[in-house]
């Protein structure tokens, strides 16, 4: 593999493991916050709409954007039944063909089907439904694009890694 791609791999590599350590760390605010509510709901008899919100919104945007962090990591799950018994240039072929035709495509839908729908959500403002919900509902659907944005970086780093794999192999 050539030093520049090399280069281009690591750096899209850092963006999203960056990403998703920066997200990961919402996790602990999550837990904090579903501890609080549940305290002040059963403790005190106290509830609110907007705190619910906001769990449920980070939990979405640590979902999302820690997915392209999680491939690198190679930490999804998969069906590797077969997989574990291939060689290493074997995997790295179903790797490589995997990106190619599967994930990038679906990361790519995903990108172009949201992004009018996140776009429109920004150019109104979107709000929650209920009364006492959250402001900003546009920044949620902000994060669709986002993450399959990442997710297709992602992919192409793991492509030019496999890639050069299997050029090494070859030597």
């Amino acid at each position: 593999m050539s030093d520049f791609l090399a280069a281009v791999d690591r750096a899209l590599s850092v963006l999203c493991a960056y990403v998703g350590r920066a997200v990961a760390w919402l996790t602990l605010a999550m837990v904090l916050l579903t501890a609080t509510v549940v305290v002040l709901r059963y403790g005190f008899g106290f509830g609110r709409i907007y705190l619910q919100e906001i769990i449920t919104y980070l939990h979405a945007t640590v979902f999302m954007l820690a997915a392209a962090w999680t491939l690198r990591l190679d930490g999804h799950v998969r069906m590797d039944v077969l997989y574990r018994s291939l060689k290493p240039r074997a995997q790295a072929w179903v790797d490589l063909i995997g990106s190619v035709f599967l994930l990038l495509p679906t990361a790519g839908l995903l990108f172009w089907l949201s992004y009018d729908y996140a776009e429109k959500a920004w150019l109104l403002r979107e709000a929650s439904r209920e009364t006492d919900g959250l402001p900003f509902l546009y920044l949620l659907k902000a994060v669709i694009p986002t993450a399959s944005g990442l997710l297709i970086l992602q992919g192409l780093a793991d492509i030019i890694r496999r890639a050069g794999q299997l050029a090494r192999s070859r030597e």
